[in-house]
Parts: structure tokens; C-alpha cells; sequence
């Protein structure tokens, strides 16, 4: 099963601010969407209220130690490790390898000692932001795959699409 982490970073590793992402790619949205669709996605919490409903032909799991969070088409989680069985059991069913990471930063952070390939989205501005995405360390990571977009229709910035795999 392969672990892999999807996000959206910023020149200055911000991925978000007061709960919300500081830029709007419509682009982007739709290159996220290809890359998780049909596979079980494990967030945190905020992230999931950022979002604010269930993503749709995905299996959500949602990260939260709160109990009483039960929205409906979520399965919820109190860590990570009890999310990634989840996860697991959830990606044998649907017939698929991987299981994707889309956030928050706690959650990334605990994530990627145990990812396989990260698909970041270099978005080509620095916002103010209070979430961070963890270092990509180049001792345990290599590019494998890089394309720069100009900003389209709906985007706020242009952004660099690259693929890293775990050396």
C-alpha cells in the first residue's frame, strides 16, 4: 500500500490561513481531484471543516479526538494510525494502492516519515499564513516529475505541479 501525500505549498511553505487556504487555483482543483479520486483520503479536522463537506467519490477519514465530530458521509478517526487501517481496509475494497494525505500540517508531519511519493503543488506566491507545510528534505526525497503552469482562468497564481519520490 503506498502513502501519498497531496498538497498545496506556497514559495514560503505556507499551506494555510485562520482555517482557510490563502489562494484560490481552480486549476489545481481539478489536477487534486484526478489524483484522489476513487482512493480513501485521511485529513485533520480543520482541514476537513476548511473543505467543509465530504469529497465525493473518496472515502474521508477524518483525524479528530473529539468524539462527538460525526458528519455525515465521514468515518472519523482519533489518530493516525487508526486512520491509516481505516485507510487500508477502505483502499483493498476499492481495488487501489494508494491511500492519499491531504492535510493539515499535524497531520502531514506524522505522515511523511511513512510516505512513498509526495504530489506538491509549488503555488508560485508568498501569502501570510499559520499553518506550514514540513520541510521536503532532498536527503530522502528526489524530483521525479516537474511542469510549470501559467495562472489560468480562476487562479490566483501560477503554480509548478512536481512529483517527489522517497529515495
Amino acid at each position: 500500500m503506498k502513502l501519498v501525500i497531496v498538497a498545496a505549498i506556497a514559495e514560503n511553505n505556507v499551506i494555510g490561513n485562520k482555517g482557510k487556504l490563502p489562494w484560490h487555483l481552480h486549476s489545481d482543483l481539478r489536477h487534486f481531484r484526478a489524483l484522489t479520486l476513487d482512493k480513501p483520503v485521511i485529513m485533520g479536522r480543520k482541514t476537513y471543516q476548511s473543505i467543509g463537506k465530504p469529497l465525493d467519490r473518496r472515502t474521508n477519514i477524518v483525524i479528530t479526538r473529539d468524539k462527538k465530530f460525526a458528519p455525515q458521509g465521514v468515518v472519523t478517526a482519533p489518530n493516525f494510525k487508526a486512520a491509516l487501517a481505516i485507510a487500508e481496509k477502505d483502499a483493498q475494497r476499492r481495488g487501489t494502492d494508494e491511500i492519499m494525505v491531504i492535510g493539515g500540517h499535524a497531520v502531514f508531519a506524522e505522515a511523511m516519515p511513512h510516505a512513498e511519493r509526495l504530489e506538491i503543488t509549488h503555488v508560485h506566491a508568498r501569502p501570510e499564513g499559520d499553518a506550514f507545510f514540513p520541510p521536503i528534505d532532498i536527503k530522502h526525497w528526489r524530483e521525479e516529475k516537474r511542469e510549470v503552469r501559467d495562472a489560468g482562468r480562476g487562479d490566483d497564481a501560477g503554480f509548478t505541479v512536481a512529483t517527489y519520490l522517497r529515495r
